[in-house]
């Protein structure tokens, strides 16, 4: 045993409304979930507040993005102070879709994991290579980069959750084969342990995210170094019961 919880996230991206995340709620709060598992919920920003009400306190809500000030003039944007407000305890920062659809840099996301974290929320950091950056060989080389704008904005590493999403698998129904990611996450734990500490890369939960469903969650589980999932589509289902249960 690792000693690591296994957590799963599911990210709601930009779905739902009342109707359907009442419905969801229902499904979870009435579902055996394995009570060895972190469980959080990544709503749309104008429903955490709802998503907080109607799901179970054993499920925690998370923010799926915020700024890295606390106030001011930054039309849209929503900051940890805010997430807090509504009861919420994390955010997603860094998901590929914030990199490559809003052209957040490395940077920035550094910069708001430093700021998220200064205020109390948990954070669930996400990297992950292209395509094409695969194909060329440079999987380490990008995932190793994002990696060290990140931990070079974290003092405290038990309010972290690394994600590791190759953009390739991210709504195409492609899976990493359960090898493909145990061997990223592998090589992550051990960038860590070259980089931040040999306790911290012992300790940090390493989870994987890209087209994650009921069908293959329990091979990926099996796998040493994967400390859970952050689900994509499937979460807006009911089989997002048997993904958080992957390790019962």
């Amino acid at each position: 045993m690792t000693g690591r919880k296994f957590f799963v996230g599911g990210n709601w991206k930009m779905n739902g409304d009342k109707k359907s995340i009442e419905e969801l709620a229902n499904t979870l709060n009435n579902a055996k979930l394995n009570a060895d598992t972190d469980v959080v919920c990544g709503a749309p920003s104008i429903y955490l507040d709802y998503a907080r009400s109607k799901l179970n306190p054993n499920i925690d809500v998370a923010a799926q993005n915020c700024y890295k000030v606390a106030k001011g003039a930054f039309t849209g944007e929503i900051s940890p102070a805010m997430i807090k407000d509504c009861g919420v305890k994390w955010v997603i920062l860094g998901h590929s879709e914030r990199r490559h659809v809003f052209g957040e840099s490395d940077e920035l996301i550094g910069q708001k994991v430093a700021h998220a974290l200064e205020n109390g929320l948990g954070v669930i950091a996400c990297i992950g290579e292209k395509l094409d950056e695969r194909e060329a060989g440079i999987t380490e080389k990008v995932v190793f980069g994002q990696t060290k704008f990140i931990a070079d904005n974290v003092k405290d590493w038990s309010k972290v959750v690394l994600a590791y999403e190759p953009v390739w698998a991210i709504g195409t129904g492609k899976t990493a084969s359960p090898q493909q990611a145990q061997e990223v996450h592998d090589k992550l734990r051990q960038w860590m342990k070259a980089n931040v500490s040999e306790a911290v890369a012992n300790s940090v939960r390493i989870i994987y995210g890209g087209s994650v469903t009921g069908g293959t969650c329990k091979e990926l589980a099996s796998q040493k170094d994967v400390d859970g999932f952050l689900v994509g589509g499937a979460s807006l289902k009911a089989e997002f019961i048997d993904i958080i249960n992957a390790k019962a």
